[in-house]
């Protein structure tokens, strides 16, 4: 979804140029104009989708380092084979970069894609499968295999590898203190993200108000995280659950995007009021815990006497983890990993909600009655239930067919075709088969681990990596 033409960019996820960034800040209002900036015509929306992914030794599973003999390192040269450019942290290649797509490091080394800017679910596919494949011919040489699973099924978090990124090290050390799970969150779990854009402020209200109201129900859809070190963990999305435990500064539901009067500006003083990770200078500045109102004033204890520029603003946006995020497009953070259909199916959901008209409509008429308290119940009980969680008199799974009946549609009402003169609303058929039946992909594990893999939790390496 990001153009990521620098290293700045590449490691921070912004689009602006060198010279904004560099630019100081002088007055909020510049802050406000830098997310207003993201406004869009119709026609020049796009699609952006991320994903990640374990990456394994065939023979035995265990997790790849970095530095040793068919390890992280060795994909990264390894994919540069297919014209990806390298990007460095000294001199250590940490991401790749290519035509405005990148693959980057997670901290326990888990490997996402970030996908180029693109107009249809069909070029979403297209880039996927051509990604999917490009790691794979890696593997065939190198002996290593890559699963898609919202949480790793057997590792202890002290025998996961850490990346050598300097940004982790900060949040490493900084996590323990403001919540218990959050170590978990950065070094054993994989997620699929869909990015999409909006018109104007009145837009980018309403769709992050349907995001957030409905990230349950993709939650819930996509719920593959049933295992934690070799045994169910009474979770069917314990990746969400994690999340709940992370860090409440810059975690959660956002009950304010509710709330009469929201918009960019709101949204930047809830910014302003997350405590740092870090500033950014050349190397890495622990600012921890900080607050960047003091930064602001010239008053920040980890560089005193300096004020910030948008850079840094920028970099600080990305140290926040809601539900939905706001840059100057919309993020969808609720999903867990999964299989080469929900890689295509996470992005089919949203686009078909938010970027057909009728189709937004329909959606916010479906929630616009709900209260934030009904909301963060719902958020609260879908990391154990997923599509059994209740809802008015109901389960989930009500709601969640009647969901993606209005994305169908929308996706119909936008009519991209590919060569054969299909639409996008096939790849909904795998959400509409878990409605249907009401298993989620980590009911289909928990079926498989007490059944034919006799409790034998490694199956899910030879069954379902890409």
């Amino acid at each position: 979804m990001r153009h990521k033409d620098s290293l700045s960019e590449v490691m921070t996820g912004t689009p602006n140029s060198s010279q904004t960034r560099s630019r100081p800040i002088e007055h909020k209002s510049q802050l406000v104009e830098l997310l207003s900036a993201g406004c869009k015509p119709k026609e020049a929306w796009r699609i952006g989708t991320e994903h990640e992914k374990f990456c394994f030794h065939l023979d035995g599973h265990a997790p790849l380092s970095y530095p040793e003999k068919g390890g992280i390192r060795d994909v990264l040269h390894g994919l540069q084979r297919f014209g990806w450019q390298p990007v460095l942290e000294g001199e250590n290649v940490i991401a790749l970069k290519q035509d405005g797509a990148s693959v980057s490091l997670e901290p326990g080394g888990q490997l996402e894609l970030s996908g180029g800017l693109l107009e249809t679910i069909h070029q979403t596919c297209d880039e996927v499968h051509t990604h999917l494949a490009q790691v794979k011919s890696i593997g065939d040489v190198l002996k290593i295999g890559f699963l898609g699973l919202g949480f790793h099924p057997f590792l202890r978090r002290e025998d996961v590898p850490i990346m050598p990124k300097a940004r982790y090290n900060i949040m490493r050390s900084y996590m323990p203190k403001k919540g218990t799970l959050g170590l978990d969150m950065m070094l054993r779990t994989c997620t699929v993200q869909t990015n999409l854009d909006f018109s104007s402020e009145a837009d980018m209200v309403k769709k992050f108000r349907v995001a957030l109201a409905l990230q349950p129900v993709a939650t819930a859809l996509f719920a593959n995280s049933p295992f934690t070190e070799g045994k169910p963990n009474g979770f069917k999305s314990y990746r969400s659950h994690i999340w709940t435990d992370t860090d409440p500064d810059r975690t959660g539901m956002l009950p304010f995007v509710f709330e009469d009067g929201f918009g960019f500006e709101r949204y930047v003083d809830y910014v302003l009021d997350v405590p740092m990770y870090f500033v950014y200078r050349d190397g890495y500045i622990d600012a921890s815990g900080q607050s960047f109102h003091d930064f602001l004033d010239g008053r920040l204890a980890a560089y005193s006497g300096q004020k910030p520029t948008l850079g840094d603003f920028e970099d600080h946006m990305t140290t926040i983890f809601p539900e939905v995020r706001l840059k100057t497009f919309l993020e969808m953070r609720g999903a867990d990993g999964g299989p080469w259909s929900r890689l295509c199916a996470l992005p089919a959901f949203w686009a078909g909600l938010l970027y057909d008209q009728s189709a937004l409509d329909a959606a916010w008429d479906l929630c616009r009655d709900w209260t934030v308290e009904e909301m963060q119940k719902l958020r609260m009980s879908v990391p154990k239930l997923a599509l059994d969680a209740p809802w008015r008199g109901g389960t989930l799974n009500d709601l969640a067919r009647q969901v993606l009946k209005i994305a169908d549609h929308g996706l119909k009402a936008r009519a991209r075709l590919n060569s054969s003169g299909d639409t996008e609303q096939g790849f909904l058929a795998t959400l509409f088969e878990s409605v249907e039946t009401g298993k989620t992909p980590a009911d289909e594990l928990l079926e498989a681990y007490h059944g034919r893999w006799q409790g034998n939790v490694s199956k899910v390496f030879d069954e379902y990596s890409y």
